[in-house]
């Protein structure tokens, strides 16, 4: 299932991705009152898979043709988040083969994680400000895992079994910011730093997370193209490793790292950094494209 998550009298809402647009999923529990379904993203998630499939079941006995009136157009809505309100974000750091050899770091023997916060999250076509303290800002196409159920000390076997979810995500990056200290946080929490979305796609349709194209565009220009099988730590390493750690509760993100192709893999000379008025992409494979525009602080 692909659920969406858009603002509605100034709330998140939770929709349902079709073929003829999206299911305003409150709305249609008002026409059509059933038990137990969620209305929010965060209840869908902490429900588990009874809650998942109940919603699934809800919306099969619905008419979803594109002019039922809870159906809505996609490119109608306010879109926010796909993900609202996770506990934690946590992000993996140099996971990719290609993208430490153009920064010319040598590949970790452990997951370098550091975290992001709340204040970053937006959605799809939401505007992104460029904030007047970087002249350095950079994308990064990462795949976003979404925790379903409570995993601590979890084996890399089974680990995927604790996954509600993926999405596609921008792990937005001030350079000029994130290496003024040894420590990342600053330059990767600045608000609107993690546009998520468009849709959290549930695991049950994504066969296998680690082999996954993505690609980002700067105004049109394919700017980073690979797949997930060049990640250093796969998906199910990285939350085995993280949960012997700290508890990954449902609805906790995590952000898997980005592919060759960033503004700072490039030579001094080439690198153009992101400014207000350009338009970025990042799409991956079953997940969706999630687009912002940068504006003028």
């Amino acid at each position: 299932m692909k659920s969406v998550t858009f603002m509605k009298d100034n709330r998140p809402s939770l929709g349902v991705k079709v073929k003829e647009g999206v299911v305003d999923v409150a709305s249609a529990l008002s026409d059509h009152p059933m038990e137990h379904v969620p209305t929010e993203v965060m209840d869908l998630i902490n429900g588990g898979d009874k809650t998942l499939s109940v919603l699934k079941d809800f919306i099969n006995t619905l008419d979803t043709s594109s002019d039922s009136p809870y159906v809505l157009n996609d490119k109608m809505l306010d879109w926010g988040p796909c993900i609202t309100n996770p506990g934690k974000i946590i992000c993996v750091g140099l996971n990719y083969r290609k993208h430490a050899d153009e920064t010319n770091a040598p590949y970790p023997e452990t997951p370098i994680l550091f975290n992001k916060y709340n204040n970053t999250l937006t959605g799809n076509f939401c505007d992104i400000v460029v904030p007047n303290v970087t002249e350095q800002l950079d994308y990064e196409v990462e795949l976003g895992i979404v925790i379903g159920e409570s995993a601590k000390e979890v084996t890399k076997e089974n680990a995927l079994d604790y996954v509600y979810g993926y999405c596609t995500a921008n792990d937005l990056s001030a350079r000029d910011l994130q290496f003024r200290t040894n420590q990342w946080l600053l330059g990767k929490t600045c608000d609107g730093f993690s546009p998520v979305g468009p849709y959290l796609v549930s695991a049950d349709e994504v066969i296998d997370p680690n082999n996954l194209p993505l690609k980002t565009t700067v105004n049109g220009e394919v700017r980073q193209n690979s797949n997930t099988s060049d990640m250093i730590f796969y998906c199910d390493e990285i939350i085995s490793y993280i949960s012997q750690y700290m508890t990954l509760s449902p609805g906790d993100v995590i952000l898997t790292g980005t592919p060759e192709g960033v503004v700072l893999g490039l030579s001094e000379e080439e690198r153009v950094y992101l400014q207000p008025g350009d338009e970025v992409t990042v799409e991956i494979e079953k997940l969706g494209k999630l687009t912002n525009t940068f504006v003028t602080e």
